[in-house]
């Protein structure tokens, strides 16, 4: 029996239409010859739609894309919009109504690939980051704006519930790996209220888990071994903002934002998953060519896992690694890059 994934497909701004191309190219490459039918709807959500309507991301649209069985997305941002416009009104709304409570974001330095560290070790960690609260709800606000006497805050919301879940997320995914090890990032020496609340859901849950084991680092503490010793982390859990920092650098020492894959996962399956790379839409090189697609491709794998496709989602990223232990200094098209990808994977 034929299996059909409907896919939403927000190519975005700048390199995004570039690296979603190859994206889906390579995604059609892994299930060639197999029972799995892609079927693909685009959705024009971003800069250019802002501009010609002042709409972000409508009910409408929202509504469709809950239809579909993941979302591949590109890349979001112009400098023609105003900041925030489309970070809150497109991608935090569809994080926040499709209830992706995980973002999963993957470090993994490849054979071929230099960090910009001297002695980095064997890196190959995950960061489980919690995506629907702490400070990015919008729950603050501004008063006596534009005085000398402003007052601006920005509050994190932490429940109980909310961290639970996340934490559950990380214990399971740590269990599955051969070290078995989760490293809980806070700064409970200080944020004492929220800090606690991760800290003794850690050690709940932990119960449950009794072969993982677990450590607690302060996050600068956690930024310092990111440098020093990256090679000690197997599964990092934290807040949102920590998470949106830490995850950052950790893309940086293993080759940087280009190379870099994310998820934003609903582990409910009550909505549809959403997949892109970290970069941002590179306005700068847009519609030249130049744009490495690789980390879409890598999250193109990141969808077919989670999608239960795991035969197909490992031949993925071998392509990639593959690709990257002999690309050497090699430079290619976008569309070189993805061609070569998506032969690999059919073998």
């Amino acid at each position: 029996m034929t299996r059909s994934i409907d896919l939403a497909v927000v190519a975005g701004d700048g390199i995004g239409t570039e690296v979603v191309e190859q994206g889906l190219a390579v995604l059609e490459s892994a299930v060639a010859g197999s029972d799995v039918k892609i079927s693909t709807t685009e959705f024009d959500l971003g800069a250019r739609r802002w501009h010609a309507t002042g709409e972000t991301l409508t009910d409408e649209d929202l509504g469709r894309i809950k239809e579909h069985d993941a979302i591949l997305l590109g890349a979001i941002g112009d400098p023609s919009v105003p900041s925030g416009v489309l970070e809150r009104g497109l991608l935090l709304k569809l994080r926040f109504s499709l209830d992706h409570y995980v973002n999963l974001r993957p470090a993994k330095l490849y054979e071929g690939v230099t960090s910009p560290l001297a002695n980095p070790g064997e890196v190959d960690f995950v960061v489980v980051r919690e995506g629907t609260e702490g400070p990015y709800v919008g729950n603050g606000g501004s008063l006596r704006t534009g005085t000398p006497h402003e007052i601006a805050t920005e509050v994190s919301i932490n429940t109980a519930f909310g961290v639970e879940r996340v934490v559950r997320d990380a214990f399971a995914r740590a269990q599955a790996r051969p070290r078995k090890h989760l490293t809980l990032v806070h700064k409970h020496n200080v944020l004492v209220h929220a800090g606690h609340l991760w800290r003794r859901t850690v050690e709940a849950v932990n119960a449950e888990f009794p072969d993982v084991t677990t450590d607690y680092l302060h996050v600068d503490a956690a930024t310092i071994f990111l440098t020093t010793n990256p090679s000690r982390f197997d599964v990092i859990v934290t807040d949102n903002l920590f998470g949106d920092i830490l995850t950052d650098q950790a893309a940086a020492i293993t080759g940087g934002i280009g190379l870099a894959a994310s998820a934003n996962i609903n582990p409910d399956r009550t909505a549809p998953s959403m997949f892109e790379p970290v970069h941002g839409s590179a306005p700068d090189i847009a519609g030249q060519g130049k744009a490495d697609p690789t980390a879409t491709v890598l999250s193109v794998a990141l969808l077919l896992d989670h999608l239960g496709l795991t035969e197909e989602a490992r031949r993925v990223e071998t392509a990639v690694a593959a690709d990257l232990a002999e690309r050497g200094g090699r430079v290619r098209s976008t569309a070189e890059v993805g061609r070569e990808l998506a032969a690999r994977v059919a073998g």
